[in-house]
């Protein structure tokens, strides 16, 4: 399988023998178990602290007195209920607890394949209208769009912004910015207000200069193969994203 190299003119210049990777059978069904793994996988330990709703003196009358069988503060002569789930400052009767695993596991060979059927989902094109992005109407892009090296050079935003209006593909970013919007629930007092749609995801090698140019653009992830993540891919399991490689990160993808 062949895709063509671009310039930074956005003109087509030579072809380019992509990876087997690009290949893979397109599996919606276990890129859909790797995202409910790795998201499973980010989530924190959490709970209350073992003694929770049990630091009071109490005491118990005991059967037979015709009184419920609850706890009571001795400092207040039996009127006062404690330490159980019903009465006011006691414990939870079944909260979460800490040592529970929240993970969840993957076959090795079942996360290898997801990956690399992510990858070959970005070559295809109504897989990534169906996303939601926004490219140019005419069939001139070739998919995955890659890019010669001199796209790891680049310092400036606005290099990085004249890029993609020159291969057409400059209108996402600006979907990705005018879907920005406050985000729902206490997320918002939480350091992350805003929730804004993913756009490109742009892969270069590991310390290319060029780094910093598209990752001040709204939506954009800026990514090294060796760090690719499935939800890089396919954000929320939805497959077909945008994507940009340079030839270096390209020929790096060759072990996967």
């Amino acid at each position: 399988m062949q895709t063509g190299i671009y310039s930074l003119e956005g003109k087509k210049k030579e072809k380019l023998d992509l990876p087997s990777s690009f290949m893979e059978e397109i599996r919606p069904d276990i890129v859909k178990k790797a995202i409910e793994s790795f998201e499973a996988n980010k989530k924190q330990p959490y709970g209350p602290s073992p003694e929770a709703g049990m630091r009071h003196a109490t005491e118990m009358e005991g059967v037979g007195q015709g009184m419920a069988r609850v706890q009571r503060l001795t400092q207040y002569g039996g009127a006062r209920a404690a330490e159980s789930p019903q009465a006011r400052g006691g414990r939870k009767a079944h909260p979460p607890k800490a040592e529970k695993k929240l993970g969840k596991k993957l076959n090795r060979q079942a996360k290898a394949k997801a990956r690399r059927s992510a990858l070959a989902a970005m070559t295809d094109i109504e897989l990534i209208k169906n996303r939601g992005h926004e490219i140019k109407d005419d069939d001139s892009l070739e998919f995955p769009i890659v890019v010669e090296d001199e796209i790891e050079d680049l310092h400036k935003t606005k290099e990085a912004v004249d890029l993609l209006e020159k291969l057409g593909i400059y209108s996402d970013i600006e979907r990705a910015k005018k879907g920005k919007n406050i985000r729902s629930g206490k997320g918002k007092m939480r350091n992350r207000k805003y929730r804004t749609p993913k756009s490109l995801l742009v892969v270069l090698s590991e310390n290319a200069d060029g780094r910093r140019a598209f990752s001040n653009l709204p939506g954009v992830t800026v990514k090294s193969p060796k760090n690719l993540t499935i939800d890089d891919m396919a954000p929320g399991g939805t497959m077909g994203r945008l994507a940009i490689f340079s030839v270096k990160a390209i020929e790096e993808l060759e072990d996967w």
